[in-house]
């Protein structure tokens, strides 16, 4: 960790935690800056991640659903041919919690 907040590596390497709550404006700036391209609305994290054909597309989306399922936290996600655009929030918090932060650096590291 940064003195200025987590990064991408130190988000990634927890795991998401039940019963999380709503991070403030401040929080949730501080995070996002240790998830670069992802961008919060509609009270969700939401990023598109392009891929160079449908194959690697479903791979990623497979995988993703692993990782989401081992996280048990799931993202909403709208797949074409080559991209798939992820958003994380959690519903039951009513917006986006730490575990939703930690889940997207988990995101972008499987993409990479």
């Amino acid at each position: 960790m940064t003195s200025r907040g987590f990064t991408t590596d130190d988000l990634a390497s927890l795991d998401c935690r039940q019963g999380a709550a709503l991070l403030s404006q401040a929080e949730l700036k501080q995070r996002l800056s240790a998830l670069p391209g992802w961008e919060h609305t509609a009270g969700q994290l939401r990023k598109t991640f392009g891929f160079a054909d449908y194959y690697r597309t479903i791979g990623f989306v497979n995988a993703l659903a692993w990782m989401a399922n081992r996280q048990d936290h799931h993202p909403d996600l709208s797949l074409h041919y080559n991209r798939v655009v992820v958003a994380w929030s959690t519903h039951d918090a009513g917006g986006v919690t730490l575990s939703d932060c930690i889940c997207a650096a988990k995101t972008d590291k499987l993409a990479s």
